[in-house]
């Protein structure tokens, strides 16, 4: 095997998120081998209190990280938000390393991710379709393939190659004038199941600072391809309310698989199926927040009528 890619973990202000991130990393089979730069948000100016002490938490836990091959620790004198972080972070990494795989500070992995990662960035090295390695996946009713490819690119637990992230468009205005002049927007949105369109739409207005967005859109319109196992080696822990971005909301997962996710030669184009098996979570789950959020409202009307 090539030497393995860098690990580049973006954190912030969650202590404890990060501690079980860290902790399920340096679980890995590959962790021993595995250099680890962490790249560390700094604090907004005014920041209250609490926030800089959970802040300088977060210092303390990952100065005191000795379980991987080499950690190398870049903390921000200012605060430049995720968006920017990761884009300078990943840029600088990819260019020095060739390749990284990218976590962030709500990310649990199984100990089989690195593995997985790791073989499939050599596999596909010289591959220009593949732009992208995803560990994570959504748990769909129907089984998935072991192994399958998605147009574009995906943001929970990735890999990628220089030659890869070099096709990322920072500007989403342009992204979005390409996307809705030819016939991509129904394709692009999971046969309109999920709304990536208006999500990028916003980060253009300002509302939002997604990064991932981007990172689709680019490798989407470049023709370019994502790598998906059948099965989740990554779960977000993130959406409890903590996140500056995910807010609080359920989320489902299936068990990690308990053996290690081989690569092996399937046809580099997208697997149509496993997109509308995905295209149908997307559906089921926004059904379950209209009415998850149809309920609370009921709920506070029931409340307030009987109030009076």
């Amino acid at each position: 095997m090539k030497p393995l890619a860098p690990v580049i973990l973006f954190v912030y202000n969650r202590p404890d998120h990060t501690l079980k991130t860290l902790d399920a990393l340096s679980a890995n089979i590959l962790s021993a081998e595995t250099e680890l730069i962490v790249y560390a948000d700094g604090a907004p100016l005014h920041a209250k209190k609490e926030e800089l002490q959970k802040i300088e938490s977060v210092k303390k836990i990952i100065h005191a990280e000795k379980r991987f091959k080499k950690v190398t620790i870049i903390i921000s004198e200012k605060n430049k938000g995720l968006a920017s972080s990761i884009v300078e972070g990943v840029t600088d990494v990819v260019s020095k390393y060739g390749k990284a795989i990218i976590l962030e500070d709500d990310l649990v992995t199984s100990k089989y991710f690195l593995s997985f990662m790791n073989n499939a960035l050599e596999y596909f090295e010289n591959n220009d379709d593949v732009a992208c390695i995803s560990g994570y996946i959504y748990p769909t009713k129907e089984n998935l393939p072991d192994l399958f490819f998605l147009k574009g690119a995906d943001c929970w637990g990735w890999a990628t190659w220089k030659k890869s992230w070099d096709l990322f468009e920072e500007k989403g205005d342009v992204l979005l004038h390409k996307l809705t002049s030819g016939e991509h927007s129904v394709d692009f949105n999971f046969y309109n199941t999920y709304p990536y369109i208006q999500m990028l739409k916003d980060q253009i207005a300002g509302k939002n600072k997604s990064w991932a967005v981007r990172w689709y859109a680019s490798a989407y319109l470049s023709g370019k391809l994502t790598l998906y196992p059948g099965r989740s080696l990554v779960r977000n822990i993130g959406f409890d309310g903590t996140g500056i971005h995910s807010g609080r909301q359920s989320v489902s997962y299936t068990d990690f698989p308990g053996t290690e996710t081989i690569i092996h030669p399937i046809p580099v184009i997208e697997n149509t199926a496993a997109k509308k098996q995905i295209a149908a979570y997307f559906k089921s789950s926004l059904n379950r927040k209209f009415r998850s959020v149809l309920k609370r409202k009921i709920n506070y009307l029931l409340k307030k009528i009987q109030g009076n």
